[in-house]
């Protein structure tokens, strides 16, 4: 007999990053139907579904809602960093766990949060390990006006120089915006062998679209002279880029139909199979074991070292490190790295300072 645990999604599917909720949502919603359709496993899962509409300011709310009003105790959900913290105080608060599916800046600890997707040392890191090596060390900054942008672009800064490079420009746009006509000015004027895009949504996609006119214009800023990189771009937003995505490097630990990612399944990007293991493995963590579902995180995961994905001490997860490039609409990779575990705080091996401890709570 099968034990009915409500679990809790927290996606907006309308707004800058609907097609990053939607890729999460699918992979959520494919493994909740796994799971439920497993004789093995004594749980199955009933989702709860909220959606913020692409409103910042509705998920620590609707958030809330689900933990106070509802069964469930987990919560899977969130695209934005501004978002995930919005959505923190409210999981402690209300002693649940949110299970975040989407790459992240690192630099954070909570007792009650997992992170299944990349940290720094899983995509950005890497990918500026590669690129300096190929191209160059003269980079130029690009981000949305959030936290994500602002610390991409600080690591980024930080790699570069210290290994004698230079960042020729930094630039931020808000979460949104389509103006994308002075940065591109401003990458025009000071010719860099690279560009980070950490830009979100539509103003990452405006900013695709007048790169590739500007690469038409001039050779230098064509994908093979001067690449735009992007540690969070997956298939799930190649159709809003069309050709503007033609070159684009991108890190991350699973791109469709590559395989090595450490679940069962063939995925549409990182997002839906990020999203996917979360639920098959809290549904592991929870099966057989009678009440579980309302354990603190800390105590779901006592014990479990070296039998799931989850680090108990760092909540996150050991994954492999992809680079790739789209080549006619499709990523194919260049390089890769086996099973790296995330490292939020940058302490083993670093060689890029770290900022003091900070805790969210």
């Amino acid at each position: 007999m099968k034990r009915r645990i409500e679990l809790g999604l927290l996606y907006s599917r309308s707004g800058s990053y609907s097609l990053i909720s939607e890729a999460c949502r699918s992979g959520a919603l494919a493994a909740i139907a796994m799971v439920n359709a497993d004789p093995d496993l004594d749980v199955s899962f009933l989702p709860v579904e909220r959606d913020p509409g692409g409103n910042v300011d509705a998920y620590g709310p609707l958030c809330e809602d689900i933990l106070r009003n509802t069964g469930a105790r987990h919560v899977l959900g969130c695209v934005t960093s501004w978002s995930r913290k919005e959505v923190i105080p409210t999981v402690e608060k209300f002693g649940g766990t949110l299970w975040y599916a989407v790459p992240y800046e690192g630099f954070e600890a909570s007792d009650h949060v997992v992170y299944t997707h990349a940290c720094p040392n899983q995509h950005l890191l890497p990918l500026l390990d590669w690129v300096m090596q190929s191209h160059g060390r003269r980079a130029f900054l690009a981000g949305s006006n959030y936290i994500w942008g602002w610390e991409m672009n600080r690591l980024a800064r930080e790699r570069i120089t210290a290994a004698g490079g230079e960042v020729l420009g930094e630039r931020y746009l808000p979460i949104g915006s389509h103006d994308v006509g002075r940065m591109i000015e401003e990458v025009r004027f000071a010719r860099p062998g690279f560009i980070l895009n950490s830009l979100i949504g539509p103003s990452s996609y405006e900013f695709m679209a007048a790169y590739r006119a500007l690469g038409q214009e001039d050779a230098h800023f064509r994908p093979e002279n001067c690449p735009v990189l992007s540690c969070n771009l997956t298939e799930c937003e190649l159709p809003a880029l069309g050709q503007a995505a033609e070159g684009l490097v991108a890190a991350g630990p699973y791109f469709r139909g590559v395989g090595g990612w450490p679940g069962p399944g063939n995925f549409g990007s990182s997002h839906e199979a990020s999203a996917f293991s979360a639920v098959t493995e809290l549904a592991r963590l929870l099966a057989g074991r009678e009440g579980a579902e309302d354990l603190p995180l800390s105590q779901l995961l006592a014990g479990d070292r070296g039998r799931g994905i989850v680090d108990p001490e760092t909540h996150h997860t050991v994954l492999p490190v992809l680079i790739a490039r789209v080549m006619n609409g499709a990523f194919h990779p260049i390089k890769r790295l086996e099973a790296v575990a995330g490292d939020p705080y940058l302490t083993r091996g670093r060689s890029v300072p770290a900022p003091a401890l900070r805790v969210v709570s």
